[in-house]
């Protein structure tokens, strides 16, 4: 690839470009330019620069140009794998076919996305003595059929089996199970072919997670990309904080105990079975798991560490448990020697008991946020530390490279401040682009008066009663989001016989379908939760209303929440206006911008929550939404939505 030159984006993205005479439907805009340019500067200079480019800029195509005309090793980080699959399948190919440059590209995802091959010989192995239904003997055998042919190993390219199958686990691995260049498919290894292509290509498409473990070194072979790059340009930056402190947290599940269990039991039956008592140690290490698990199905979804620590024989438990993994620890040591898999059993049963002895360490309250979490029927015990910033800062300034961040949500009225702080980032570029679109022709913004306090017993009921002249105004076609699952539960009930339109609920259907059918039907209502808040894009007339019933505060119950409220406090901070507002704005930008998609895009935006008219921080909140025209009058309402939408609208039920 050729080093880049200076170049003018406007020519390229412009009305008589290359991307214009090439691409169906392609419309050049101003902001796309300007972005590219900086983008393009950026990357030259190795420099770091934050952007946000408002919904319908193009930001995609206007940092893929630039990276391939860079000349550069770039490593793009995506928030989803959807997006990856985007990027790689659809976006990067176009933009290289219209600039004509033989450019490598690389699609790398987590290797738990991969078939192990060693896994799947275990598993088909031992498969009687795991699963014991009909259903999942045949998707092992459409597994074992597919991993012949396959080329890649990707799990997502095989139909017939769910992504929530059980098999997957088995026949994937883990940081933890993977047996490493010790490993009999070690040569054949699907996951080491993946690094193989990411390290010998110009573009390689990650998401954040991986960007995080390769950051961490956390698991081997993925330190080798970071160092590698020129420049590492960051999509749906804005999703970043939270998962970086996700990645510098320590946490230890029971599945992955239960995992260690299981594992090591069919280790010692194919290997060391001669060997007598082994069984036994397993089974009373499983039993105190099991006890442990029972008395944290007690507690909320979330609870603080300090609050588990007072109950009443939680702390035995723990203990025992804590026992239990350094007796099965002293055991695998004596049986390491009988294979590799018993070998690796032992290694992890160090590290996982080893983990579990942190919990209960004193003085770690003050470092680390500490709470556990349920999942299911299983549990999580979680440490995160205070302060993420500082470490990812260490991190970054180790890759020595180039950085860009965008998104269209990280500014908060007008400023980065915010975004800047969680990661500590300084000394940097900002650009701040709105969205092209026309919001304040055909979008408009509707705060509904006399709505009671949001704390009261009657709030959605009243807030349903007040969104369902507008449904029917708008002919269906709405999104009504909510900020709890109570929530969302209690407006479905109080809705399900009022629409006369298709409802569509959370949890009922998986997203993917649900978004379908909406599409579909052209005049449903969908209720849904933080999911749908983000990454959903519906354009047409299909989508002409979005409601949100209360500003995305945070629960300040929530102990993770409750510990940076008392941290920042410590610092001699405001919490409320330092942390919990921002948070705030940034997730109702997410909620607003699921609205208007397209240039022809209209509809009508219902923002409920009164606070945002009653109390001062209201403003801030206005004021970091796209420009749309403001109304209380629910006939203007009423008005708009007829003139905009179709003049024979559908009218099915359900």
């Amino acid at each position: 690839m050729a080093r880049e030159k200076k170049f003018d984006y406007s020519e390229l993205l412009g009305a008589d470009g290359a991307f214009s005479e090439t691409i169906p439907g392609f419309i050049p805009r101003d902001a796309q330019q300007t972005l590219a340019g900086a983008i393009g500067l950026t990357l030259a200079q190795q420099d770091t620069l934050i952007a946000e480019a408002g919904t319908g800029t193009g930001k995609t195509f206007a940092y893929l140009i630039p990276a391939m005309l860079s000349g550069k090793h770039i490593l793009i980080s995506t928030g989803t794998r959807t997006l990856q699959d985007q990027l790689y399948h659809r976006d990067l190919p176009i933009v290289r076919q219209v600039l004509g440059m033989p450019a490598k590209m690389a699609l790398l995802k987590g290797r738990s996305n991969y078939l192990c091959r060693h896994r799947l010989d275990l598993t088909m192995h031992s498969f009687k003595s795991l699963f014991d239904t009909r259903e999942q003997a045949q998707e092992l055998a459409r597994i074992n059929d597919w991993a012949h042919s396959t080329r890649s190993g990707e799990i997502a390219e095989l139909d017939g089996v769910s992504e929530n199958s059980v098999l997957w686990p088995q026949v994937t691995s883990t940081v933890d199970n993977c047996l490493g260049q010790e490993c009999p498919a070690y040569s054949r290894c699907f996951v080491l072919e993946a690094r193989r292509r990411a390290l010998e290509a110009d573009i390689v498409v990650i998401n954040h997670h991986l960007l995080l473990a390769d950051m961490l070194l956390k698991e081997d072979g993925f330190g080798a990309l970071l160092p590698g790059v020129d420049a590492v340009i960051v999509d749906e930056a804005h999703q970043l904080p939270d998962i970086a402190s996700q990645h510098f947290s320590i946490s230890i599940s029971s599945h992955r105990l239960h995992e260690l269990l299981r594992d090591s039991r069919r280790e010692y039956r194919e290997s060391a079975a001669d060997s007598p008592g082994f069984i036994d140690i397993l089974e009373a290490t499983e039993s105190k798991l099991g006890d442990l698990q029972q008395r944290f199905m007690k507690l909320e979804m979330r609870t603080e560490w300090q609050e588990v620590q007072l109950q009443a024989g939680m702390q035995s438990l723990l203990h025992a448990l804590f026992d239990a993994m350094n007796e099965t620890v002293q055991s695998l040591e004596i049986l390491a020697e009988r294979s590799i898999g018993l070998k690796n059993c032992w290694q992890r049963a160090i590290a996982l008991t080893a983990r579990l002895g942190q919990f209960d360490e004193a003085g770690q309250g003050e470092l680390f946020i500490r709470w556990i979490e349920r999942t299911g029927a299983g549990f999580s015990l979680n440490m995160m530390p205070l302060d993420a910033a500082s470490r990812f800062q260490s991190c970054m300034h180790g890759s020595e490279c180039g950085w860009i961040f965008l998104s269209a949500t990280l500014s908060i009225n007008g400023g980065f401040e915010h975004f800047r702080e969680r990661l500590g980032l300084e000394d940097t570029e900002e650009l701040l682009l709105g969205s092209p679109y026309d919001y304040e022709h055909n979008a408009l913004l509707y705060l509904p008066n006399d709505l009671p306090d949001v704390n009261a017993s009657t709030y959605t009921e009243a807030v349903i009663q007040a969104v369902l002249p507008v449904i029917h105004a708008s002919g269906g076609r709405a999104f009504l989001l909510f900020t709890s699952h109570r929530a969302l539960q209690q407006a479905a009930d109080l809705v399900r016989d009022q629409l006369g339109f298709p409802l569509l609920v959370q949890g009922e259907a998986p997203r993917r379908l649900l978004l379908e059918r909406f599409r579909e039907l052209g005049n449903a209502v969908l209720l849904g939760t933080s999911s749908f808040w983000e990454g959903v894009d519906v354009k047409g007339p299909a989508l002409s209303m979005v409601m949100i019933d209360r500003l995305p505060f945070a629960s300040p119950a929530d102990p993770i929440m409750k510990a940076r409220i008392k941290a920042l406090e410590k610092q001699g901070r405001e919490p409320f206006m330092d942390y919990q507002l921002p948070q705030a704005v940034l997730a109702l930008k997410q909620g607003v911008g699921r609205l208007i998609r397209d240039d022809t895009d209209k509809g009508v935006m219902m923002l409920c929550d009164p606070r945002v008219t009653r109390r001062g921080y209201g403003k801030i909140f206005l004021e970091s939404l796209p420009p749309m025209r403001r109304t209380r009058n629910l006939k203007e309402v009423q008005d708009f939505l007829a003139a905009i939408l179709p003049v024979n609208p559908k009218h099915a039920t359900q």
